[in-house]
Parts: structure tokens; sequence; C-alpha cells
């Protein structure tokens, strides 16, 4: 599914070299990319390469030591503390961003207190002070999109784990966000569950959703992604279309990731 017109669209975010380090241990060790608008970049890499470090910081649930982060043309500043760690962001600007970013985790991430109704509708009324009504009747039709919509008044313990991630993807659609970040969003999910997750994804790459999507489903990533990034120990290995990087992958690291 590459996009040959999606050069043509405006970039959702760009990372510019970004860096970050846990104590003595980089994680990430300068890494770049960029997406368009409309396209769905899967990344894919081993246990510990970077995959999840590297979507938290779009979104500043982990703070870069040193790069820059642009969303919808809005730089993130990170302001460097004295011993030169990454101590402060601007706030307001974060929030702002994030109010254009969803995120899917692998572990759901539900508020297990709310029905799933109530999950969707949260930040729409309370973050960005839209009409109760308005919200409701607009998460009833996420709730439908996803395949849920008899599911609005159940709590999530009520919920298989595919309805749960579902929900979730529901929730992160009803902020209208620019950008979809996906951490591994099938890993938890027993294998008979992974299928309806997974055509929801589809669904939405066939909208023209932007998508960045750290998995390990191979088939999706063939089959459906725009790009496709491998990252090893902390750098991008490979960073292509899937025809480019399934078809005629130069790293033997990502040839002997893909055979298992």
């Amino acid at each position: 599914m590459s996009d040959p017109n999606a050069k043509e669209r405006p970039m959702a975010v760009r990372l510019k070299d970004i860096r970050k380090s846990f104590g003595n241990f980089e994680v990430l060790k300068g890494i770049s990319l960029e997406a368009n608008d409309g396209e769905v970049i899967s990344i894919l890499g081993s246990s510990g390469s970077g995959k999840s470090t590297l979507l938290r910081c779009i979104n500043m649930l982990e703070i870069p030591d040193s790069g820059e982060v642009t969303v919808a043309g809005e730089i993130i500043r990170v302001q460097q503390a004295r011993n030169g760690s990454p101590s402060r962001v601007d706030h307001p600007q974060v929030d702002r961003m994030r109010s254009r970013v969803g995120m899917v985790f692998q572990g759901f991430n539900l508020w297990s207190h709310m029905t799933v109704l109530q999950n969707i509708i949260e930040a729409p009324v309370h973050v960005q002070k839209r009409p109760r009504a308005e919200c409701v009747e607009e998460a009833m039709e996420l709730l439908d999109k996803v395949g849920m919509a008899n599911k609005g008044n159940h709590y999530p313990a009520h919920l298989s784990g595919g309805q749960q991630q579902r929900a979730a993807i529901a929730r992160a659609l009803a902020m209208h966000p620019r950008l979809m970040l996906f951490d591994e969003p099938t890993s938890a999910l027993d294998p008979e569950l992974v299928g309806e997750v997974l055509r929801v994804m589809r669904a939405l790459a066939q909208e023209g959703r932007t998508m960045l999507v750290v998995t390990h489903e191979m088939g999706f990533a063939r089959e459906v992604s725009s790009r496709v990034l491998f990252l090893h120990e902390g750098q991008v290995e490979e960073d292509g279309s899937p025809h480019e990087v399934f078809g005629a992958s130069r790293s033997l690291r990502f040839r002997q990731f893909v055979a298992g």
C-alpha cells in the first residue's frame, strides 16, 4: 500500500536526531524520520531496540535528551537542565500537541472505574470543552466503527482484550487526532483476538489516517504500510517501502529478524 503521492501531502510529524538514554544505557542513538498525512509507518525491531521509547518521545511521555520533535508544523521545545539532562518542557505546548496525537497502548490503559462510553467522552468533554451531547453522539458512532455499538455501557473488566483495545482506539479517535501512535497494540492479546484489532487498524489506514505502528505483525507491515522502519540497537537499520524492505533488504539483521 505504498502511496506515491505521500510526499505531496503536508507533514504530520518530523523527528530530527532524537537521542534518549536511561542511566548509562543509550536507547535511541540519533533517530530521524518524517511522516506525511495519510502515511502508515510500521516500526519493527527486536525487544530493546528502542521502538516504544521512540513513540513515547513523540508525545513527550519520555522527554528526549536531545533532538527535535515537530508535530503538525509546531516544534516541541525541550529545555536542558544545567547538568545536561532534559528537565522541562513547555507544558501548555505539550498539552496542545497531545490533543493532536492519539496513542493506543499495549495494555489498553482504559479507566477501569468508567464505562466504555465514559472513557471515550472524557477527554473531548473535559480537555476540548466540547458539548457532552455532541461527544456522546460521536462516541456511539466510533463504537459502531470499531464493531462495539452495543458495549458503551460496559466496564472494561467485562470486555475481552480485543474489545478493550478497540475501545481504546475509539477513545483515541474521539480527539480528532492528526496522528495516531500504536505501541504494539496486539501483543497483549490472545491470538484469536488479534485479527479483530488488526481489521480496525486496516480500516483506519484505508480511510487515510496517519499512523505510526510499533508491531510484530509482519502481515500488517507488508500489506498495509506505506513505509517500514527496522530499528536495531537504537538506530534505523532499514527504511523503505514494504517491497523494498521485505523483498530486497540490505540488512542481515533484518533478514534474521524476519526469519525468527
